[in-house]
């Protein structure tokens, strides 16, 4: 067996992107020791803590290594407040420095965010996914439970009125809020100044936070309960697009209290939670297609290296309360790896393998010239520094875009998905015709339980071969074939089986099922 989380093509920037990703995730990592409790963790880019946000969004690349992944889901339920509300972070560092010295144990929830609890619930069940192990699982339901009933009651979360997510206006899911200069420097708190609308990102979240505990709650037996978060997920997500969505693009706030920022058009911002919701599934592929061509169409607008904006076009600068928040910088117009990732996973998903090949290419050639990966960049590719970041850290090791970039990267173009636990229920979806390989080799898997999947691709002239080894999968296939072939036969282990084909956007695909104890080969005949 080759050694997990393994993939060789014959070309570096794919045989190169794993290891070199997790390189970069392997030195953000954070130990505390907190009331005799050791608790391991993965650290902001620019933050010496374990933000909860940064964490489960880097557990989508870290969970195939990472041996300790309970300890920080653990603590941010254990400090879970009685109402349900979740810290944003905690640390035992000195943050502020010079200025700050103290190392004391320090706890923070950002009040104007509106994210933090769907992204807990999002933290234990990708742990869950990689250990497997029930018997936690279960013990945090009722936290799970409690974290989103917090965001669908409390005034300062909960809209009433159109029965969404609501938040102060904010550059999409980023913790400081516009306060039309009422306030002298970055709005974190909520007051009687606070502008209030619905930002789809926090919607997109909670629907996929609501689907994801139902997921645990049918496995668990808790067939009840995880109807009604069925439920309220589905009704949660036709809110959200009658509200939000604008025939486009999702638009970036749709406001409740009235305000207008002067020197940019808020309707046409393209903010980077609608690359989030395509993959979090609370868009259609209709959607999703509109929406992936409005970032291909700006970036030839723009002219930029990349098109993984945080927001464009960005908000005059200064106007958010710090000086170094100038269009094209961090949140207000940074491109961002961070949606790259999403943006690769999304085009790999709805019709754009090629962009979505690209985009990984791309990425493997900004990574590999100083083995470096910035939070963000500048339009012209220019990198952040400590000067003109808004925090003192600029880690050149950023493992929330650089797991991202991992996570499009085995979803989408290695395509293997895990949609239940220890990748029990697999989807393989391998995509390399769109990156012209015609070999592949790809081992990925979870080293703190062993679970693995494997395969050996081969595109031949008359067909495509793959050799799929699992101790125990149940496998749906999607698998991308050449523009012009006509599939004549699917056969398992030299034996016809069912299969149909199908289409999205212009690529087709062949899609059949199996279950797979050892291993399997399959052979895609074509002409």
């Amino acid at each position: 067996m080759p050694s997990l989380n393994h993939v060789s093509t014959g070309r570096a920037e794919y045989d190169e992107l794993f290891p070199r990703i997790r390189n970069f995730l392997e030195q953000d990592t954070m130990d505390m020791n907190i009331d005799g409790e050791a608790i391991h963790g993965y650290r902001s880019p620019d933050s010496p803590a374990i933000w909860i946000r940064d964490h489960s969004d880097m557990m989508r690349g870290f969970r195939f290594f990472e041996k300790d992944l309970k300890s920080a889901v653990d603590h941010f339920a254990d400090t879970q407040a009685r109402n349900g509300r979740i810290f944003d972070y905690f640390t035992v560092q000195p943050e502020k420095l010079p200025g700050e010295r103290e190392n004391w144990s320090k706890y923070v929830r950002v009040p104007v965010e509106a994210d933090v609890e769907y992204r807990f619930v999002k933290a234990a069940y990708l742990a869950w996914q990689a250990t497997g192990d029930d018997t936690w699982i279960a013990s945090l339901i009722e936290s799970m439970e409690k974290a989103l009933n917090y965001a669908f009651t409390h005034p300062h979360r909960w809209d009433e009125k159109r029965q969404l997510v609501k938040r102060a206006y904010t550059i999409d899911s980023w913790d400081f809020a516009y306060s039309a200069g009422t306030h002298d420097w970055l709005q974190f708190q909520i007051d009687e100044n606070t502008f209030w609308g619905i930002m789809h990102g926090d919607n997109s979240g909670y629907y996929e936070a609501c689907r994801l505990l139902a997921r645990i709650q049918r496995h668990l037996g808790q067939g009840h309960r995880a109807t009604h978060w069925e439920r309220f997920a589905e009704s949660l997500k036709t809110r959200m697009n009658e509200v939000c969505w604008n025939g486009d693009f999702y638009t970036h706030f749709v406001k409740d209290t009235p305000v207008t920022i002067e020197g940019v058009d808020e309707a046409s911002q393209l903010s980077f939670s609608n690359a989030m919701n395509i993959n979090r599934e609370a868009a259609s592929h209709k959607q999703a297609v509109s929406i992936l061509r409005e970032y291909q169409k700006r970036a030839s607008a723009t002219g930029f290296f990349a098109e993984w904006f945080s927001i464009e076009p960005p908000f005059p600068s200064g106007i958010f309360g710090d000086e170094k928040l100038v269009e094209g910088a961090y949140c207000n117009g940074g491109i961002m790896p961070l949606v790259g990732g999403e943006l690769a996973r999304a085009y790999f998903n709805h019709g754009f393998e090629i962009q979505g090949a690209d985009t990984l290419r791309r990425y493997y050639q900004l990574i590999s010239q100083a083995n470096e990966t910035y939070l963000w960049y500048f339009p012209d590719g220019s990198p952040s520094t400590v000067d003109t970041s808004t925090s003192p850290d600029a880690m050149p090791t950023d493992g929330w875009g650089s797991s991202s970039m991992l996570h499009g990267f085995i979803e989408g173009l290695v395509g293997i998905e895990d949609h239940s636990k220890l990748l029990q229920e697999t989807r393989i979806s391998p995509r390399w015709h769109a990156a012209n390989v015609t070999q592949a080799e790809a081992w990925i898997g979870y080293e703190v339980s062993g679970a693995s999947i494997g395969y050996l691709y081969e595109e031949k002239p008359n067909g495509i071969h793959i050799s799929v080894t699992s101790e125990n999968t149940n496998a749906q296939f999607h698998i991308l074939l050449p523009r012009d072939a006509v599939v004549n036969d699917v056969s398992w282990n030299s034996k016809s089986i069912a299969y149909t084909s199908s289409s999205v956007q212009q690529s087709r695909y062949v899609d059949f099922q199996c279950s797979i104890e050892g291993g399997a080969d399959f052979f895609i005949d074509f002409k």
